[in-house]
Formats: structure tokens, C-alpha cells, sequence
């Protein structure tokens, strides 16, 4: 059986680094001490480590270009290196001992099985207290129940934060702000970790302070390994969408518009709706009642030409819930569990072996 990853390379001091690394990143490597050696498993491997020391003599033998090459070298502060990257066809260039946080999520990258993609939902809603974030938590939360492994995405850094309606803000892990700079793939098995979760629901929220820019690298290396590590990833989209929630969008395989029957609301959703649409390929309607006014749902879908997912009643237990702290508890029962339930199965979203009290 072929490794996930190789080292080419031929200086003991590189070797003996990267293979600690492996260990710590639970990755089986080979190890090719001479540029020859490497040829048999050249296009095999999804991660191949290159020591600086026989870049040279790779650059000068007929290897073909590939993905997942890395250049490792003791130090990258000389344009010689640089230049050896790019004539071997490097994607990343890694320095020891600097990048070696970063080398072990590549292995570990590696190392993991190929599985198929979790499906991408974006939440977002055409009013102020449309009930978006409750929504996506309960979406969630219910998922979770079911048995998904789910990953429940804030997008609005200027929002109170995800985990807070989950009772999750006093919990140890990571925020935006850790995965700000993020280069590169991320490890799906360090995501799950570095993240507060309740149960099968990992949650990514913002700290309570000044927002800090997210760079567009970092967005798709976290979504990507969102998506190769959970069956269901929501993010929940501000009606300001910013560069977090646009890239979330183009990625979705669905987004769900949350309208209140109202007058008002519905008029606010035809503007963002035809926003949405040119970010999001499948842009779908959930209304939210009850309706003051009789507004009906197939009114409401026909006057923004959307399709309608379904209408979700509001729960008058929710808010003092929230304010207690008591929202997933409460959320066992009720019409919002009940409509998550019929949404989660018209997604064609197949719940595992597990018990509701195991995956809670």
C-alpha cells in the first residue's frame, strides 16, 4: 500500500524533522533518499515533502509536474530557495522549524481517507430578528440528534455569536480570529478538535470584540475542510453578506431566505433575494409564522419566485430559553425541531446508527 505521503530527501537533520512530524500527525511516509528512488511513487503520494538539499537535482530530471509538492528547507530568507520552488514545481514552500505546526496539518491532510463532501446549507434571513440564527442553531442541533456530524458556521462578526445561543461562549476552542491567516489545506481531524462542540455539533463563532479581517485563503481552506470532515456544514449568512458570507454562498449546495410573513418583510426579501442569486445557485424559501396580516406562504413564494421549503411557526418558549440559557433543551420539542426534522429529510440527509442521546 502506497503512503499518503513522501520525504525526498537525503539530509538527516530534514528527515529526522519531518519524520517526527508524521508521528505527530499520526501520517505513514516514505522516505526516498535519493531523487531516483522517488520515481516509482512519484504521482502516488498526496503529499510530497522536498528537501532542499536534493531540489537541485530534481529540478534537473524529466519529473512531471504534480500537486502537493512542498520544498522544506532549514530557511527560505534567500532567493536561491525561491527559485528552487519554482523549478520543481512547488505549491508551498515550508521552513523548519517555523512552518512546523503547519506541515503537520499537511500530513495529517494526507493522511485522511478520500471520502465524499458533507452538503454546504446557507441560512440568512430578509429582516432584522427574522429568527435566522435560531433557525441554524436548531437545524443543527437536530442534525446532530440525528446522528450528522455538524458543523454550524457564524458568519456575522458583528452578531452576539453562535455559540452564545448554544450556551457554548465560556467554552475552551478556537474562534474566527484563530484561523484569520489560515494558508494552505487544513487538516479536518485538527478542526474537529480545535472547535467547542456539543456532541456531533462543532461550532465556529467570533470572539466578543473587535472583528478581525478573515483573509479569502483562509475562508476556502476552512470550508474545505469543513466539508471533508462533517456531513453537514450551515453557515449562518448576515443579511450584509461581506467577503466570509460570499464565499460561503458560491460553495452552498442550498441557501434558505427566512421571511416573516409580513408585508414589509416580503418586500425586503425581493432585493436581497435577487442579491443572493448572484452568488447562490439554489436559493430556496422558508417563511416564518404566524402571519398578523393572513399573508399565505404560496402568496409570499409567488411574489419573490421562489421555491417554497417550508413554513416554520414561532415557538413563544424560545426567547425566555434563550435568555436562560435552557435553548437546547428546548429544542427537543416543538415546531422548530419538528420543521428542522422535515427539512433535514427533504435534503435527502441520512441520519447514522447512533441514538439521539449519543449524538447529544
Amino acid at each position: 500500500m502506497t503512503s499518503p505521503a513522501m520525504i525526498v530527501s537525503a539530509d538527516p537533520a530534514i528527515v529526522d524533522d519531518l519524520l517526527r512530524l508524521a508521528a505527530a500527525a499520526n501520517a505513514p511516509v516514505e522516505v526516498a533518499r535519493a531523487v531516483d528512488h522517488a520515481r516509482p511513487s512519484w504521482h502516488s503520494p498526496s503529499l510530497i515533502l522536498v528537501g532542499a538539499d536534493l531540489a537541485k537535482d530534481l529540478a534537473a530530471t524529466p519529473f512531471q509536474r504534480r500537486s502537493g509538492v512542498v520544498l522544506v528547507a532549514p530557511s527560505t530568507d534567500t532567493e536561491e530557495v525561491y527559485k528552487l520552488a519554482v523549478q520543481i514545481g512547488a505549491q508551498e514552500l515550508a521552513e523548519l522549524p517555523r512552518d512546523e505546526a503547519w506541515l503537520i496539518d499537511a500530513l495529517a491532510t494526507a493522511a485522511e481517507p478520500t471520502q465524499g463532501c458533507g452538503t454546504t446549507i446557507c441560512l440568512t434571513g430578509s429582516a432584522g430578528g427574522a429568527g435566522v440564527s435560531v433557525l441554524a442553531a436548531g437545524l443543527g442541533l437536530s442534525a446532530a440528534r440525528q446522528g450528522l456530524r455538524t458543523l454550524l458556521i457564524d458568519g456575522d462578526p458583528l452578531g452576539a455569536g453562535l455559540d452564545l445561543v448554544l450556551g457554548l461562549e465560556h467554552h475552551d476552542g478556537a474562534r474566527w480570529p484563530d484561523f484569520a491567516e489560515r494558508r494552505g489545506r487544513l487538516s479536518t481531524a485538527t478542526l474537529r478538535e480545535a472547535l467547542p462542540s456539543l456532541g456531533d455539533l462543532s461550532v465556529l463563532s467570533w470572539q466578543r470584540k473587535e472583528p478581525v479581517p478573515v483573509s479569502e485563503e483562509a475562508i476556502l481552506s476552512l470550508i474545505d475542510a469543513a466539508v471533508r470532515g462533517y456531513d453537514l456544514v450551515l453557515v449562518d449568512v448576515p443579511r450584509y453578506v461581506g467577503e466570509l458570507g460570499r464565499t460561503a454562498l458560491r460553495v452552498a449546495d442550498a441557501t434558505f431566505l427566512l421571511v416573516p410573513a409580513e408585508v414589509r418583510s416580503t418586500m425586503a426579501a425581493e432585493l436581497l433575494a435577487s442579491m443572493l442569486r448572484q452568488d447562490t445557485a439554489d436559493l430556496r424559501l422558508i417563511v416564518r409564522g404566524p402571519a398578523p396580516g393572513g399573508l399565505t406562504t404560496s402568496v409570499i413564494a409567488e411574489a419573490l419566485n421562489l421555491p417554497l421549503a417550508g413554513m416554520v411557526e414561532r415557538d413563544r418558549r424560545l426567547p425566555s430559553a434563550l435568555d436562560q440559557g435552557d435553548f437546547v433543551r428546548a429544542t427537543r420539542r416543538g415546531p422548530l425541531p419538528d420543521f428542522c426534522a422535515g427539512l433535514l429529510y427533504d435534503l435527502g440527509l441520512q441520519p447514522h446508527e447512533r441514538t439521539a442521546e449519543e449524538a447529544a
